[in-house]
């Protein structure tokens, strides 16, 4: 049988960062000090983001933060995130935190071991022999890599497996960082959490998780992922990321879909991780959408920003607001350089 999707919840961080402010603050730092800062602010406004949320305010980005300053904040800010997330989760599936016999934890913009699930878990309910599995350096994929990788798990045996992707973006924020790729990550990048209950035992849910798979470009390492240094995360984050969904996402989607006997006129609606303005029109072309079809990514990138893994799962939670009956495509690029798929059956 396959696993049903019983909850999808999200949690965002309390403090909000305004477009129009983070221009003011980046200007403030970047000005005079990056040669290619002036040419380069129209990115801000060009992102289609009108606010962001992070587990910091302003002025805890002004001062200088190392890696025992950075991990502590995402420490605090990831395990607060999940409470929050996991919770609510629970709390829509009706279910019980000691119900859960696995827990899938996904993050790339921290590191903390023990990890977050260890640190929170005790003092949730869940039970002491449930099984963890913290899961890191999937970036943006790990949303639908992650609920592949839960529904798979919730198959066999049958059971019950919480879903949690948290990302902290902002605390990667990097001011004495003069790249190209530190201000498009500033003009992007936000922090948030989705939770998702997955169960191989009931049979009501939200849909079924169908099919899964990957593909992994070669020599395409360069495209996305971290730089490690001294201070912290370094961004690598390519300009040709929406020439490069243009060009090749089409074909691999359609090769997944081949793969389990079926094409593009199976789906009905489609949920995509919004990685930007650019990319979403990108997505739109390729797959031969009228333009504005993916109006719940552009949504969820203008309230919230891009905050990697887990903005593919706000999408679905919104797509799941909506009436529908039928076959989900989901989709999610990430370091490798990857597209990690999915399909759901409502």
């Amino acid at each position: 049988m396959r696993s049903q999707l019983m909850a999808v919840a999200t949690a965002s961080p309390p403090f909000e960062l305004r477009t129009e402010d983070v221009i003011e603050e980046a200007t403030r730092i970047f000005a005079g000090r990056h040669r290619d800062f002036e040419r380069m602010m129209p990115v801000f406004a060009n992102t289609g983001i009108r606010r962001r949320q992070s587990v910091r305010p302003y002025s805890w980005f002004r001062s200088e933060q190392g890696w025992p300053e950075r991990t502590d904040a995402f420490i605090d800010g990831a395990s607060e995130l999940f409470r929050k997330a996991a919770g609510e989760a629970l709390a829509q599936a009706g279910m019980e935190p000691g119900e859960i016999d696995t827990i899938v934890t996904v993050s790339s913009t921290g590191i903390a071991t023990p990890s977050i699930e260890a640190r929170v878990m005790h003092g949730m309910g869940f039970h002491k022999n449930v099984s963890r599995i913290p899961v890191f350096g999937l970036g943006c994929a790990g949303g639908t890599t992650g609920l592949s990788l839960a529904a798979r798990l919730a198959q066999t045996p049958a059971s019950n497996v919480l879903l949690v992707v948290i990302e902290l973006c902002t605390l990667a924020f990097r001011p004495d960082e003069m790249t190209k790729s530190n201000i498009i990550a500033t003009a992007l990048f936000g922090d948030g959490a989705a939770a998702c209950v997955l169960s191989g035992r009931k049979k009501d849910g939200l849909g079924a998780i169908e099919y899964s798979g990957e593909h992994s470009w070669p020599d395409t390492l360069d495209i996305m992922g971290w730089r490690m240094d001294p201070q912290g995360f370094g961004a690598i984050f390519s300009q040709r990321i929406p020439d490069f969904v243009t060009q090749e996402l089409r074909a691999a989607a359609d090769g997944f879909l081949g793969r389990n006997g079926l094409s593009v006129d199976d789906i009905g609606q489609y949920v995509f991780h919004p990685g930007g303005a650019k990319v979403i029109a990108a997505l739109e072309q390729v797959f031969h959408l009228d333009q504005g079809t993916l109006e719940i990514e552009r949504q969820v990138l203008a309230d919230h920003g891009n905050m990697s893994a887990p903005t593919v799962l706000f999408v679905l939670k919104e797509a799941l607001k909506k009436p529908f009956t039928g076959r989900r495509f989901l989709s999610a690029l990430g370091p490798g350089f990857t597209s990690s798929f999915a399909t759901m059956v409502s």
